[in-house]
Formats: C-alpha cells, sequence, structure tokens
C-alpha cells in the first residue's frame, strides 16, 4: 500500500495522471477490496477529486462532491461500515486543505493540524478512536513532508526522498492496520 501511494503521491505532483489512476485502481482495490467494476469506477473518482483539488484556485465544494461519490461507493459494497459518505468527504478534503496550508505556510502548529485531521478521517471512517490512529496519522504526515521536500527540490523521479516517503507511508499503513484490527 505505501508504494501504491507513493506512486501515487508523485504521480498527482508531477500531474501524470495516467500513472495516478493506476495506483489508484490498485490502492482501492486493496483498501476497500471492491468487486473489479466497483474499484475502477473509485478508482476514477478518487482520481479526479485530485485533479480537483490540483489546482491553486480549486473548488473545495466540487472535490467534497467527487468524495462524497467515493465514499457512498465504498458503502454500497461494505453495508456493516456505519460512516456517513457526507461527513467522511468532508474529513478527507479538510485534511488535503490542512495539508496545503502546512506545505506553504509550515509550523508546528499546522503540523499538528495536519495529524489531527488525518487521525480524525482515519477515526470516522474505521470506527476506531483517534488516539489509536494517532501513529498512523503521525507516519502519514511525516510522508507529506518528506514530499513536500521532494517538491521544493523539484520533483525529481529518481530522487531518494521517494525511498523515505514510502517506507513512511508503509509505516502509516501497519498501524492503521494494526489500530483498525484491535480487538
Amino acid at each position: 500500500m505505501g508504494g501504491l501511494e507513493s506512486r501515487a503521491w508523485v504521480a498527482y505532483y508531477r500531474r501524470d495522471w495516467l500513472t495516478l489512476l493506476r495506483s489508484a485502481v490498485g490502492l482501492v482495490r486493496h483498501t476497500f477490496a471492491l468487486p473489479w467494476p466497483a474499484t475502477l469506477r473509485g478508482a476514477w473518482l478518487v482520481m479526479r477529486g485530485n485533479q480537483l483539488w490540483a489546482p491553486a484556485d480549486n473548488d473545495p465544494t466540487a472535490c467534497r462532491a467527487v468524495m462524497e461519490r467515493f465514499y457512498a461507493l465504498v458503502l454500497r459494497h461494505h453495508a456493516a461500515e456505519h460512516f456517513d459518505p457526507h461527513v467522511a468527504a468532508q474529513l478527507e478534503v479538510e485534511w488535503w486543505r490542512v495539508h496545503r496550508e502546512h506545505q506553504h505556510l509550515g509550523g508546528d502548529e499546522r503540523a499538528n493540524a495536519l495529524v489531527d485531521a488525518l487521525a480524525s478521517l482515519y477515526a470516522y471512517v474505521y470506527d476506531v478512536t483517534e488516539e489509536a490512529v494517532h501513529h498512523a496519522a503521525q507516519q502519514r504526515a511525516l510522508a507529506m513532508d518528506i514530499s513536500d521536500g521532494w517538491i521544493e527540490r523539484g520533483c525529481d523521479p529518481a530522487s531518494p526522498l521517494i525511498a523515505d516517503e514510502r517506507a513512511a507511508l508503509v509505516r502509516s499503513y501497519a498501524a492503521l492496520l494494526s489500530a483498525v484490527h484491535r480487538p
């Protein structure tokens, strides 16, 4: 999962939408275990949400609408889950917003806000406490900081920072999996 996510992030910042779509297919399939038609639809929605978010003058309302459709799709195939797609989409796009603010303005307060925003999404969607997913959120935020450094250095696809980003994402997914599957 960490490798797929890392490839998706590299593709996003290089505006390589086909590679991002391929990575999103793997992420949606492995994360949510959807059947293939739903996986392809979900990956398309994830990519579309990212495309809508990418410009500096983006439309958060449109992003939330696309991500709400994504979370509704997940719920159609996982009826035992009990989250509201509207709220999940709000939380998803909120961490996108907080990350962009942290990316451009920096600071410990914004870094902490990013971890909190990620933990809020994870806790809500996976029905666990924010404390249980805090480490996963910290590692994902660390991966974003590494990615932001990679961007500042020119988005070189051969940069060793990509391996560091991937490692933080692997740690994040491992911590999330552990938190979600605790008795």
